[in-house]
């Protein structure tokens, strides 16, 4: 009989390499977790996995109140915080995808606001929000983006490090992760037709947003 946690992890090594393949992360910078709604636990990938290499082995059970490992990789990946302080604050969440995309992290660290040109970006995304910088892997981090995104939002730039996505399902978390960097990418495109004025990138129409914010559209 097939471990339970086996479907989890699955879908985890499957997003892992598929954000590898389309250059959302390069190799080994993230980290992936999920867990099963209600539990009290989630699988994490272990330190120094390669996201597009992840075996069922390459995943550690912990439990989101102290970080023990309970199965698997005896080596959870450091910032192992990140992800469960964001489960006790989120009991909605299901999956966390970590990754460090080049651009979102560059807009930011140059100031500049991720748009959200197109529907699905709103749709996905709705809202994104950024903490400043603490040390990867630290208290100070891990409650921090709790914090940023306890009210509900999705979507979290961590600055000068990487983004932290959110979702019930390990699928919609990825479909968010994606759709972040591609909005990022035309926010950069459309700075550099816009000369660097923020004001000229052309955002989704506000009504499509409130529609959205009302669950009044579907994609």
């Amino acid at each position: 009989m097939s471990d339970p946690g086996d479907g989890l992890r699955n879908q985890l090594a499957h997003v892992g390499a598929e954000a590898v393949r389309v250059g959302l992360v390069a190799g080994s910078g993230g980290n992936l977790s999920a867990r099963a709604p209600g539990s009290d636990r989630c699988w994490i990938t272990a330190a120094g996995s390669w996201l597009d290499r992840l075996r069922l082995t390459e995943f550690s059970l912990i439990d989101l109140a102290g970080g023990q490992v309970r199965a698997g990789h005896p080596g959870p990946s450091s910032e192992w915080r990140l992800h469960t302080e964001t489960y006790l604050r989120r009991p909605d969440v299901n999956a966390i995808v970590h990754l460090h995309p080049q651009t979102s992290v560059l807009l930011t660290a140059l100031g500049y606001d991720i748009a959200l040109i197109t529907t699905d970006h709103a749709y996905y995304l709705r809202e994104i929000a950024t903490v400043g910088f603490a040390a990867p892997g630290s208290n100070e981090l891990a409650t921090a983006a709790a914090d940023a995104v306890a009210g509900g939002i999705n979507a979290l730039i961590l600055d000068h490090h990487g983004c932290s996505v959110l979702a019930d399902s390990v699928e919609l978390a990825h479909k968010r992760a994606v759709n972040l960097e591609e909005a990022a990418r035309m926010t950069y495109a459309a700075l550099v037709l816009a000369q660097g004025q923020p004001a000229r990138i052309p955002g989704v129409p506000q009504r499509f947003l409130e529609a959205v914010g009302r669950n009044e559209t579907q994609i």
